[in-house]
């Protein structure tokens, strides 16, 4: 991105002048992407620093979620949305890049890896993000950010992004942070009008996904999530975070959000994760 900017700024400026959304200067470039945030709060969680990407998630051009992006580590910082009630719909087979994470002049809305592979054979797709075949035989999940449990379609589709999943422990993803997911299912559905997210991952110092003697994808040493619901009147009533180490060691740990603060004040700067605290 500041590759972009330093070489070609009058080009970007005319680029995001005319292509609000998708790949952003930052969320508040677009209201249908910043409206994911809690009082159109946008964490910092080293957001300035020049390998991050902001990316408002759009498919069948509609905007689902948002993501703060590291091309350097090839995962998703944090992935911000609003809780949906599912409607069914099963696991897509598909797996979606973001093109403009390729060339910002290429179209803004997330495609399929594979399709988009065949159309541009001489091109490769994965200098500044994770393909599929990166995770193949890793012995790691693609493991979701946004799940796709909390969302109904179309949005459950578009959580199948790789800018929306990072390398997640099999036996973690699969056991104790799915367990922690539903059991937030049941809280929203049952106590919240709205609930805003964020749900990320910490950057492990030198753990990696190896392919052919290249550093591909950092494996998070902990995944993390954070909640603020409201009421119908707008005020909020419930708050809460958790973090997991990303092993088998298969445990949550629930948290305050004052709690979390302090906990990734360890790796970002940040003071408030939601607008005051999700304090009414």
């Amino acid at each position: 991105m500041a590759v972009f900017l330093t070489l070609y700024p009058f080009l970007v400026e005319m680029f995001f002048c005319s292509a609000i959304g998708h790949v952003v200067e930052n969320f508040w470039d677009s209201s249908e992407c910043v409206k994911f945030f809690y009082m159109e709060k946008v964490p910092d969680l080293g957001a300035s620093q020049p390998h991050m990407v902001h990316i408002c998630q759009r498919y069948l051009n509609t905007y689902h979620f948002a993501t703060l992006y590291d091309t350097y580590h090839r995962t998703a910082v944090y992935s911000a949305y609003t809780f949906e009630s599912s409607n069914g719909g099963g696991r897509d087979k598909r797996w979606f890049v973001e093109p403009q994470l390729v060339n910002l002049t290429w179209p803004g809305e997330m495609e399929d890896g594979y399709t988009l592979s065949q159309q541009n054979p001489d091109i490769y797709l994965g200098e500044k993000q994770a393909l599929n075949e990166d995770y193949t035989n890793s012995g790691f999940d693609r493991g979701h950010l946004n799940p796709n449990g909390h969302h109904a379609v179309p949005s459950r589709n578009a959580t199948f992004t790789l800018t929306n999943v990072v390398p997640q422990n099999p036996t973690l993803n699969q056991n104790a942070w799915n367990k922690h997911e539903s059991k937030l299912t049941s809280l929203f559905n049952r106590h919240c009008q709205k609930a805003y997210v964020l749900v990320g991952a910490i950057p492990s110092p030198n753990n990696w996904i190896i392919k052919n003697n290249v550093k591909r994808v950092n494996i998070p040493e902990y995944i993390w999530n954070a909640y603020c619901c409201i009421d119908q009147n707008g005020r909020p009533i419930l708050s809460g975070a958790a973090t997991a180490l990303n092993t088998e060691l298969n445990v949550v740990e629930e948290r305050s959000l004052d709690a979390m603060v302090d906990f990734l004040q360890l790796f970002y700067p940040i003071n408030e994760l939601f607008s005051s605290q999700c304090n009414a």
